[in-house]
């Protein structure tokens, strides 16, 4: 189909999948909860659960349903994510395929008072703070995470918030996601969504329907606007 060219006012991040890989980490978090959860069946779990806000996996799959227990094991959850993403040699959170040129282009349009990209993530505050820093991409003024919205991804609140801290309505927003529940989020706030086959098939992802379907990152570029936004490029196969 070859290249696609437009101007958005602002790009909105996921950050699992998107940004970074958590893989490893993610799958020994819920090896080590399975521990705790006797039952928990950890490869149907990986499945469905990317994208989706820990409290919801952890009400979902464990059976939690006191806040503060939700609270304090998310954050558990979280931590073994780090933990475990280095255990036995693992190389840790890394940055994805052209996740690297994209945030050096971006950095200078992350500070208030108008953003003009967001990191929109399921993740708690500290755990995706301490995955950007160990990363080394800047958290941005306009971040939204677990704890800032009612409802989660698949829901649009996420999304409707990223715009709203960029201060630009969510229909001039492109939102950039690897799952189907974020797909899903960023559709239904009324975003343009790249999608991402980097953590599940492109039959799942087809599924939702984004507006743009690439492997990663490495397809896409972005540079800052001569008048504000960001142009992009996205190279379809």
């Amino acid at each position: 189909m070859g290249a696609i060219t437009f101007h958005v006012d602002a790009v909105l991040f996921d950050m699992d999948g998107t940004l970074v890989d958590s893989t490893a980490g993610v799958i020994g978090a819920w090896e080590t909860f399975a521990e705790t959860y006797p039952g928990l069946d950890v490869q149907k779990i990986l499945s469905s659960s990317h994208g989706v806000r820990t409290v919801d996996n952890l009400r979902k799959y464990c059976g939690l349903t006191c806040e503060a227990e939700l609270e304090r094991e998310a954050g558990r959850f979280e931590e073994a994510i780090v933990t475990s993403s280095k255990a036995n040699g693992g190389k840790g959170i890394t940055l994805l395929p052209g996740v690297r040129s994209i945030i050096d282009e971006l950095v200078p349009g992350r500070n208030n008072p108008k953003p003009c990209w967001a990191i929109v993530t399921s993740a708690t505050r500290a755990y995706a703070s301490a995955a950007l820093e160990i990363a080394g991409i800047p958290t941005p003024d306009a971040f939204v995470t677990a704890e800032d919205v009612p409802q989660g991804k698949p829901y649009p609140d996420p999304y409707l918030l990223g715009a709203q801290k960029c201060g630009v309505p969510p229909e001039k927003c492109l939102v950039v996601e690897d799952a189907p529940a974020g797909v899903a989020s960023g559709l239904a706030a009324g975003c343009a969504v790249i999608g991402l086959i980097t953590s599940h098939s492109k039959e799942q992802m087809e599924a939702k329907h984004p507006t743009y379907l690439v492997g990663n990152l490495s397809s896409v570029s972005m540079k800052m606007g001569a008048n504000g936004g960001i142009d992009v490029i996205v190279n379809i196969d």
